[in-house]
């Protein structure tokens, strides 16, 4: 029984203050108030905290197998949950790639030993490879992947020859499953590990033009409108590209897209610190890419931000910056920061960060968001705005600390998540959902 709680849900569009009864895993009411509830059910204080649908992360990476030093799968999760995560999405960026119907056997069935030791983790969705070892050369087994539980196509990296694009394309269509593809022109971003402007230039970065991503978005959502394949737009990160998203969702294209949370918070500007934890890929973008992404969040251009935790460990990237491997961890972290930068301080509603990071990501998968209404599964998180924490390695379950917040203490922490059990489970046991 959690008392006088603010409840936030984007599906119904709910922000009001209620009792939540959660009973065998559902929740069985939710009124002001709830005037009975069973004797010895345990009562939990809502006041000055926050009731959530379980969040969603689209894509991120998983060190195990190949890189268990950086993360294993139950120190992934463990971190979901300790963000507030109830579904992560995993990239098949592993050693050996998740390019075949057994490595999809292998993670899920690894999944279901960890959660019957250690219940309430995280529901694990790997992404098929479109590509043997998502080298992006020639396209793997897709009907042999389709049918199992994978929840969708992607290789997390970009894809380079079109022609293969366009096949991939043709060949999905009638698969109908999930297709994520990341645009970006490796020729013309080079050695570049800034965006092109003013800061490139006066911190000395070598430069990655605002070019390398608009024109493979260009020719991709150029291809997408001859083969009519729905697809989703990985990793935006520029006001270019965000406009021609927005052109083309004006012109009737199947396409969703999503943005990284750092790209919200941080511009080239703050790589005068020189801080290796902010060389991602793509690069951060200039102040005016960060205006625009945020700004297509709010009007629904960009569809769902996505963490795309990427683990290195100490020695990874305690190098120059532009020798650092890009991307840094998030799953522990994103929820607290994103809220106290855009919720508290009013740049945006709170559904809005709900909507992006918890029912639009479901939606993107073709499942049934989570979502706070009676005789539904208890799939959500508690969160305390106002309470601090230091982000240490020892706070975080992540194995890796590669972020820019390490030693800095944050306000608003997940104090619970609930994991909704599986209804319905594949021949390997993962879960499937909607």
């Amino acid at each position: 029984m959690i008392q006088q709680v603010r409840v936030l849900d984007a599906v119904t569009q709910t922000d009001q203050v209620n009792d939540v009864l959660v009973q065998g895993g559902q929740i069985q009411a939710i009124a002001n108030p709830i005037p009975d509830w069973p004797a010895g059910a345990e009562v939990i204080s809502g006041e000055g905290k926050v009731l959530i649908p379980g969040l969603v992360d689209l894509y991120s990476h998983s060190g195990e197998p190949g890189h268990e030093d950086r993360e294993t799968l139950v120190s992934l999760l463990r971190a979901g949950r300790a963000g507030g995560f109830t579904r992560v999405g995993v990239l098949p960026t592993t050693e050996p790639p998740v390019d075949n119907p057994a490595m999809v056997e292998k993670l899920l069935s690894q999944r279901q030993a960890l959660a019957a030791a250690e219940p309430n983790l995280p529901h694990l969705y790997p992404w098929g490879a479109l590509t043997q070892a998502a080298q992006g050369q020639q396209m793997t087994e897709l009907a042999e992947l389709a049918p199992t539980p994978i929840v969708g196509f992607a290789d997390g990296r970009a894809l380079q020859n079109l022609l293969l694009t366009q096949r991939l394309l043709e060949y999905l269509q009638p698969l109908n499953r999930p297709v994520a593809l990341w645009p970006c022109d490796t020729t013309l971003r080079g050695n570049g590990v800034a965006r092109s402007g003013p800061a490139a230039l006066i911190y000395g970065f070598v430069d990655d033009p605002v070019l390398s991503e608009t024109a493979a978005l260009a020719a991709l959502l150029e291809t997408i409108a001859a083969v009519g394949t729905p697809v989703h737009i990985m990793r935006l990160s520029t006001a270019r590209g965000v406009e021609l998203v927005r052109r083309a969702k004006a012109e009737g294209l199947p396409i969703t897209a999503s943005v990284s949370w750092m790209h919200l918070l941080f511009n080239s500007r703050n790589l005068e610190s020189y801080d290796p934890n902010l060389r991602l890929a793509p690069p951060l973008g200039n102040p005016e890419d960060m205006v625009a992404l945020m700004t297509g969040v709010k009007d629904g251009t960009l569809d769902a931000i996505a963490i795309d935790h990427r683990p290195h460990t100490y020695e990874d990237k305690t190098v120059g910056f532009p020798a650092a491997p890009p991307g840094a961890i998030g799953l522990d972290l994103a929820w607290s920061v994103l809220w106290d930068a855009l919720v508290v301080t009013g740049l945006w509603e709170p559904l809005t960060l709900v909507q992006a990071l918890s029912t639009n990501p479901a939606r993107i998968w073709g499942q049934t968001p989570p979502t706070l209404q009676p005789q539904q599964p208890a799939e959500m998180m508690l969160f305390a705005p106002a309470q601090p924490w230091t982000v240490t390695p020892d706070s975080l379950e992540s194995l890796s600390a590669n972020t820019p917040w390490l030693g800095q203490t944050l306000k608003g922490q997940v104090l619970h998540t609930w994991v909704e059990p599986p209804r319905t489970l594949s021949p390997w046991g993962g879960a499937y959902s909607g």
